[in-house]
């Protein structure tokens, strides 16, 4: 058999499962900040292509009155900046005996493909929390890094005017404040204990600071970042660091989608009809492979809009 003819053969194997893509396209994790903090545009039917990068131009304020008879207000056009996006591949195959199939009393397929998507959704909040706590991919307008008594771990630190300051740095570059904020789990456990939120409930009934306090305090919808990865040993480790990120981002419009030409902090590029799940037979039949294939590539792309504290405990 030749090699064009063996892969004919395996191509017709595959078999993309509609019910179990649909599952995988529907699959969301409560602890991923990754899909908030870069919203998908998954509309592009090509694995590279160019991108639109937003700075202060993205916000400048023009003159747009006009006299009777007078000429129209014009923008001088100046070039546009752009950068590269190259989408990656991801897949995961999960394989399932017929043997293990027939004693099953759950469906094999979908917990294969549940536990496929969720692994490459893992992959991917590890990649945007990587580009996201990097500091090398801000301005020193942007940034900060926490000392001695300014950690939030101290009783005398000030995350509110922390956060606060971020918002004027952020109003300075882009003429808007943050409209999210994102902070590891290990920032959320010290601002629980702080004193700054605790004062805000020696007045109520509360006997914990939860999340909802710390976002009335701050003005500010809080997500956490929650997820973990366990390495090769089996040890775990935090995917967001002790660190927060003021951000902002174009609030989502219901029942349209996101583009790229919308000034932003970040996107997720995902190829068009993504993530899709397909089965294959190995081994004379006796082997069903479940794989999950997703492709897409993670990118700041208003590194303007966003403001990073590293080193929150001391």
């Amino acid at each position: 058999m030749g090699r064009n003819e063996f892969a004919d053969q395996l191509s017709a194997l595959r078999v993309v499962d509609p019910v179990l893509t649909n599952l995988a396209r529907g699959y969301s994790n409560a602890e991923a900040v990754a899909e908030l903090l870069f919203p998908v545009v998954g509309n592009l039917t090509k694995e590279s292509g160019k991108y639109m990068t937003f700075g202060k131009e993205a916000f400048r304020l023009y003159s747009t009155e006009r006299a009777l008879r007078a000429n129209s207000n014009r923008i001088a056009p100046g070039k546009p900046s752009s950068d590269d996006f190259s989408m990656t591949e991801h897949d995961l195959e999960y394989p399932i005996d017929y043997r293990e199939d027939e004693e099953a009393n759950f469906p094999l397929q979908q917990y294969a493909t549940n536990l496929t998507t969720a692994g490459i959704q893992v992959r991917r909040e590890k990649l945007a929390a990587d580009l996201a706590c990097n500091p090398a991919n801000y301005g020193n307008s942007n940034k900060l890094a926490l000392a001695g008594d300014d950690c939030f771990s101290e009783p005398g630190s000030d995350p509110v005017g922390v956060v606060q300051d971020g918002d004027e740095a952020l109003r300075s570059q882009i003429a808007k404040r943050g409209n999210g904020l994102v902070i590891g789990a290990s920032t959320f456990a010290l601002w629980k204990k702080h004193p700054q939120f605790m004062e805000r409930i020696k007045a109520t009934e509360n006997k914990v600071v939860t999340k909802q306090i710390m976002e009335e305090v701050l003005e500010k919808p809080i997500i956490v970042g929650e997820m973990i990865y366990v390495d090769d040993a089996g040890i775990s480790y935090d995917i967001w660091p002790d660190m927060m990120l003021l951000f902002y981002q174009p609030p989502a419009i219901k029942g349209q989608e996101r583009t790229m030409y919308e000034p932003s902090f970040g996107y997720t590029f995902r190829k068009k009809n993504k993530p899709v799940v397909d089965t294959y037979v190995t081994n004379g039949g006796k082997i069903q492979l479940v794989r999950t294939t997703d492709m897409f590539d993670v990118k700041i792309v208003g590194a303007d809009a966003g403001y990073l504290v590293t080193n929150t405990k001391k």
